[in-house]
């Protein structure tokens, strides 16, 4: 007979964790938090030490009346909730509501789901950390307190269901200054000079780089000419030629914030996708009969790149067997700690690196396969010997007009071998040049000057926002998603072209709360008070103090708000359409899903329909309607027959406005990761190039 309950978060959680601890135990889920401050009101008593309102969340009570039936028959209770802040305030509500008692070690954890994690988890339970619970409790009422004072007011001045969060209006404003910044850009003309050179047959590229020994800049076309002058009748002569070698040392592993960003720039990942499917893959999967379900990698909202002392020795073994002693670094690499990270779990890696991918990918989902690719060649590689590259710069004189040339190949592939980190960009490729001696007389093929202009800074994509909002100290790592998914339910920002852009909705509230309220779109402010939150976790600050010290200077600004803050109007755009049971015009509104059409006449006419991208092609299956470009549940973009329901053609690859030249069908972009975009038919083998 089962003598110890073990409650959890998820039912995957339960499984995983019942098949290791046995029969003496049963294994539960509560479905994540089990109490919450109600919605209806703001919860929060802040005259009397700002005491929280806790009510059961809605949709609950038969899951929490099971695990007090179930507690009722057992003689222990263990609360095993995920590792952090939010799982130490779930196993706490736990522990309220089932009446257990706290001054008895109560409390399991672990950072990995496996065998021996497990077992060794619950040889050392511990009581419940209140600093962990006070710390989300703090952040949880400050939270209510910024947004049930401010959303109101919005409500009321702007218009209804708007709402102002800490991190949220920080977020937005980072993307409403880009704008600015991209808007108020002046672009500057400079000039670039290359030069195909030859040494031995052998081709390579040289670029101005100024005279004698100063670099100079090109400005304007006059700078090329004279260049141009000097040039004329002169030999290319190797002034100098230094040759280096240079390591390049891998990545740490990763971390929840650089695990989003990096699945954002190599997988195409949104930030919630990832965490999802990260979720997945550390609460279990069911790999076969050898291990059945097993928890594949660490807990993933982590700040840290620590690594315990036996994964840096498995895969110690693992790179030995597969690659070689060189391999190995000389020293177990270790990590340097962010000075704004709170290190209380390991870095994001495969619990075992002996795991590979392919050995469990028939047992993933592509999306997971590739996530737990992503996961574990960066672990492995994070623990591999630095890669050796040999470096050559070239400098060539022309009559005082001097060239550079440079250029690098790999002399030993290190962690490169497995694993090469992304970035926002291109990931830079290896250049050769050809032997080249001091002294060298260069055969000049061409010449080639090229003008340009300074471009503007680029808006955010998700990657880079994160990485602002990480490097700013800007909330933390398991925040970035649901922020980011907030300000574009709320319709502040839209992404264009997987770039964020402000909506003029967006820029009127933060304009107002700016007015408002500075502090609250402050970064230096909102940085502050995430290090006020860690000072209460680590038990150096007591929360209530926090939040008085806050509220104090916060209730006045409200008070003023409301009094001063005038009422905007939002005037609807008109579109070109109008409105085929009433006449009117169609104006443009903005629901939860988005912009859409809706009658000028409402209410006395409620007509609504979706706006509509036509794409100027004909439906291949119907014949008689028209390809529009659609957006799925998901904000995907698909294509489909205007007809719907009646023609149910769809596809999700763009369709062009002309037939196949071989067989006269449907032609449509393709997008590959490698060959990037080509134009395929869709019944025949016809192929070419998108800007052929």
């Amino acid at each position: 007979m089962a003598d110890t309950l073990v409650i959890v978060e998820s039912p995957a959680k339960a499984k995983t964790i019942g098949k290791y601890l046995g029969s003496k135990y049963i294994v539960k889920a509560s479905m994540g938090h089990v109490r919450d401050l109600p919605k209806s009101q703001m919860g929060v008593d802040v005259n009397h030490g700002f005491e929280p309102k806790y009510i059961t969340i809605r949709g609950k009570g038969d899951v929490l009346k099971g695990l007090k039936d179930a507690a009722k028959k057992v003689k222990k209770v263990y609360l095993a909730a995920d590792p952090d802040r939010e799982g130490e305030a779930i196993a706490w509500h736990l522990a309220q509501y089932l009446g257990l008692d706290l001054s008895q070690p109560l409390r399991v954890v672990f950072n990995e789901i496996t065998k021996d994690a497990i077992k060794e988890a619950f040889k050392h339970p511990r009581h419940i950390n209140m600093d962990l619970v006070n710390a989300q409790q703090a952040r949880r009422i400050l939270d209510r307190l910024v947004g049930y004072n401010i959303s109101p007011i919005l409500w009321k001045k702007v218009r209804k269901g708007l709402s102002a969060g800490r991190v949220q209006s920080v977020t937005v404003k980072l993307i409403m200054d880009r704008e600015r910044e991209i808007q108020q850009f002046i672009p500057e003309e400079y000039w670039t000079i290359a030069t195909k050179l030859a040494s031995n047959g052998k081709e390579f590229e040289a670029k101005f780089y100024g005279y004698e020994d100063e670099k100079v800049e090109l400005k304007s076309e006059e700078d090329v000419k004279r260049v141009l002058d000097k040039l004329k009748d002169q030999s290319f002569v190797v002034r100098k030629v230094t040759k280096r070698e240079r390591k390049r040392n891998p990545a740490p592993p990763f971390i929840t914030s650089s695990l989003q960003q990096e699945a954002a720039r190599k997988l195409n990942f949104r930030t919630a996708k990832t965490m999802r499917i990260a979720q997945e893959l550390y609460e279990g999967i069911d790999v076969g009969n050898k291990e059945g379900a097993v928890g594949l990698i660490t807990y993933m909202r982590t700040d840290s790149t620590r690594v315990s002392e036996t994964a840096q020795n498995e895969a110690k073994e693992y790179i030995q067997e597969k690659f070689g002693a060189d391999y190995i670094p000389a020293e177990p690499r270790v990590q340097v700690k962010k000075e704004n990270a709170q290190d209380a779990h390991e870095a994001i890696r495969p619990t075992s690196v002996a795991r590979t991918p392919d050995e469990i990918k028939e047992f993933l989902s592509r999306d997971q396969l590739r996530l737990y690719r992503l996961i574990w060649e960066r672990f492995l590689a994070s623990q591999m010997s630095s890669a050796v590259l040999d470096t050559m710069s070239v400098d060539i004189d022309a009559g005082g007009v001097m060239f550079r040339a440079t250029g690098s190949k790999v002399k030993f592939p290190g962690f490169m071998k497995v694993y090469i980190e992304g970035n926002d960009d291109d990931t830079e490729e290896e250049s050769f040049l050809p032997p080249i001696d001091e002294g060298q007389i260069l055969e000049q093929k061409d010449i080639t000057p090229a003008q340009h202009f300074t471009q503007p800074p680029p808006r955010y994509s998700e990657a880079r926002l994160i990485k602002t909002l990480e490097e700013g100290g800007i909330g933390r790592p398991s925040t970035y998603a649901p922020t980011l998914e907030t300000i574009q339910k709320r319709g502040y920002v839209a992404l264009e072209e997987k770039r964020f852009i402000p909506t003029e909705l967006g820029e009127i509230v933060i304009t107002l709360i700016e007015e408002f309220f500075p502090e609250i779109l402050n970064a230096e402010f909102t940085a502050n008070m995430e290090s006020d939150l860690d000072e209460i976790e680590e038990g150096k600050a007591n929360w209530v103090q926090i939040l008085d010290a806050f509220y104090g200077d916060f209730a006045k600004r409200v008070a003023v708000a409301e009094e001063e803050m005038k009422e905007v109007e939002l005037k609807d755009e008109e579109s070109d359409e109008t409105c085929e049971l009433c006449g009117r015009v169609m104006v443009y509104k903005l629901g939860r899903f988005g912009k859409f059409l809706a009658c000028s006449g409402f209410p006395e006419c409620r007509n609504t329909k979706p706006i509509v991208k036509e794409t100027g092609v004909k439906c291949p299956q119907c014949e008689t309607g028209q390809i529009i470009e659609r957006k799925s549940k998901k904000s995907r973009i698909f294509y489909g027959c205007n007809r719907y329901p009646e023609c149910d053609f769809v596809s999700w690859d763009k369709p062009i406005a002309r037939p196949c030249p071989k067989c006269a069908s449907l032609l449509v972009e393709k997008k590959r990761k490698k060959q990037g975009v080509s134009v395929v038919c869709t019944k025949c083998d016809y192929q070419e190039e998108a800007d052929s």
